[in-house]
């Protein structure tokens, strides 16, 4: 049977929220004791680069990348389609119109799916959408390269290995390399790197060797094209004291092995599209749009790096990022399910420290919380589950606060609380008071309620059975929708005033739009121009072609959706008269 089209995943559903954590668990102890490069790196050779100095002789070399791919249909399979098109004419910003060829190699430059890699999960997110965009391809067959993300690590590189380096095809693309690294030579004295930095920006030792002996082959004039998983660049400039990238093994290898050669920086991981440019016209460029849900592009804010670059453009700009932000004060819209989470949250606050407020109005505000004082006194296991709310906000709490990471934990907590008193005290004042069940005075011939702090009522067990059941109930609805919207009020303001949670926020949101690629042209002269290719509003709706094997299977149906557009004019990368 076909696989169903898979949507966006939906991180804050308590299931993947679960998955994700021991994923992360799991990859983080197993990644660093049983380092899987170490073992390929004996048992499956691979040459010290692959040569395509020889092709295209007198024509245009092209060549694709794309990173962090397998996550909905819609956006995965929208950008595997314009990849898969043997050309493609796009207007600028200016309104020049260029046309691009279909590149001869096509690089995946990370975080190949989500949630986590398995086989199911990559057959399902990665290799329907693209096989279905172009399940095969004329000749020659244009080659695929990978490298790994820290999401391809969560099972210990198995899956990646088994799709990508066993010499075998993928959506009409056939796979060359045997290890998650790898050098290519490309025409007129361009080169292009590969690394694998695992989950901690390290790059491991037999790595490092393998690139040594990649730079012996290099000219004294070859430029490199160097893609790395992350963007270093940007971490390190929002990093207050940011040693873990700054005195790693990548860092050696760019300052020592490959040196002034590397042109051009690749990298995905944030889902969006910035490129930074310093005085030489050297380039940095952050491309994570292949299919993964949406990262904002005004935090973190990287204007200038430590190097001098600047910022010279992103998609989406920083206003619309922050208009897309607000999206979470509507949260339960988004993630309905994360709604569980709170709904319980707020119950077992509320049961903690029960007390009898049916009867008391707003106007009674102050007895109200006389009688709940007297609860939190007289019952130390509220008093614990408050400080243990508390204490898990806080360490929720981005470290991007800095001084004001506990204060912001601490209102975000309280505000939970607040609102946890005040959906527990209107579940009962609806209960007893407008509905009138128990609102009767009590009978002395009855017992307390088995909940101390419950008072006995004329109908009895019976309705005091269903008191209780019913202001449970509606304590969870109330904390079912008001939870997220006091979670997504802290998110907005936390982004936008902060610039904290800038990952949180929009996994939440799980936005499939604004995606983007590059695609790569190696001119006759050597110089090097970057196309990048954006797409606002992938399609919700799809049309089949029934066309062969070599065409999509689908087009878009959606009169909503947008046509790629260039995010910027042409980018010419250092030219080479300036290339040391």
């Amino acid at each position: 049977m076909p696989w169903k089209h898979a949507d966006m995943v939906r991180w804050l559903h308590p299931q993947h929220l679960i998955r994700s954590g021991m994923d992360a668990l799991v990859a983080s102890i197993f990644g660093v004791r049983a380092d899987h490069r170490l073992i390929v790196a004996v048992g499956r050779p691979q040459p010290p680069y692959f040569d395509y100095s020889d092709e295209a002789a007198g024509e245009d070399f092209w060549l694709d990348y794309v990173a962090d791919t397998g996550d909905g249909w819609n956006s995965t399979y929208a950008v595997a389609r314009l990849l898969a098109k043997p050309s493609l004419e796009l207007k600028d910003p200016n309104g020049d119109t260029h046309a691009l060829e279909r590149g001869r190699i096509l690089v995946f430059g990370g975080d190949q799916v989500y949630p986590g890699a398995s086989r199911d999960t990559y057959e399902e997110r990665l290799a329907q959408p693209y096989r279905e965009a172009m399940s095969r391809s004329p000749d020659p067959s244009p080659h695929l390269f990978a490298i790994p993300g820290n999401h391809d690590w969560y099972d210990g590189l198995a899956a990646f290995m088994r799709l990508f380096c066993a010499d075998r095809w993928f959506a009409g693309r056939r796979t060359r390399q045997s290890r998650s690294y790898f050098a290519l030579k490309l025409p007129r004295g361009w080169w292009l790197v590969g690394t694998d930095v695992q989950l901690n920006s390290d790059i491991d030792v037999p790595q490092l060797e393998y690139f040594r002996q990649t730079a012996t082959y290099m000219q004294p004039g070859d430029r490199i094209i160097l893609c790395n998983a992350e963007p270093a660049w940007i971490h390190a400039a929002t990093t207050p004291h940011p040693r873990g990238y700054m005195e790693n093994n990548l860092e050696y290898l760019q300052e020592k092995v490959f040196g002034r050669r590397i042109s051009l920086f690749l990298a995905g991981d944030l889902h969006h599209y910035k490129r930074h440019e310093d005085a030489e016209g050297r380039q940095k460029i952050t491309a994570g749009g292949g299919g993964a849900f949406m990262h904002p592009t005004h935090a973190p804010r990287a204007l200038r790096l430590r190097d001098g670059c600047e910022q010279k453009k992103c998609f989406p700009d920083e206003k619309t990022s922050r208009e897309l932000t607000r999206q979470n004060l509507m949260l339960i819209r988004h993630s309905p399910f994360f709604g569980l989470l709170t709904g319980a949250l707020y119950l077992i606050l509320a049961l903690s420290a029960y007390t009898e407020l049916g009867s008391h109005g707003l106007l009674n505000i102050h007895e109200a919380l006389r009688q709940l004082a007297a609860s939190l006194v007289n019952r130390p296991m509220s008093l614990v589950v408050g400080a243990a709310t508390l204490g898990g906000l806080v360490g929720f709490a981005d470290p991007a606060f800095g001084r004001w990471r506990v204060p912001m934990g601490l209102v975000h907590g309280l505000a939970h609380i607040a609102c946890a008193f005040l959906v527990a005290w209107g579940a009962m004042y609806f209960t007893v008071s407008t509905l009138g069940i128990c609102a009767e005075p009590p009978s002395p011939k009855l017992a307390a309620f088995i909940i101390p702090g419950a008072n006995a009522c004329a109908g009895g067990w019976t309705h005091m059975w269903a008191k209780f059941l019913l202001g449970t109930f509606l304590t969870f609805a109330g904390g079912f929708l008001v939870g997220p919207f006091v979670m997504g009020l802290y998110l907005t303001v936390s982004l936008n005033n902060f610039g904290a949670h800038s990952n949180e926020a929009f996994i939440s949101l799980a936005i499939p739009d604004w995606k983007n690629f590059l695609r790569l042209r190696i001119d006759p002269e050597g110089q090097l121009t970057v196309y990048p290719v954006g797409l606002e509003r992938v399609p919700r709706k799809w049309k089949a072609t029934h066309a062969d094997r070599y065409s999509p299977a689908y087009d878009p149906d959606d009169p909503q959706a947008t046509d790629p557009i260039l995010i910027e004019p042409p980018v010419r990368v250092m030219p080479r008269e300036q290339a040391p």
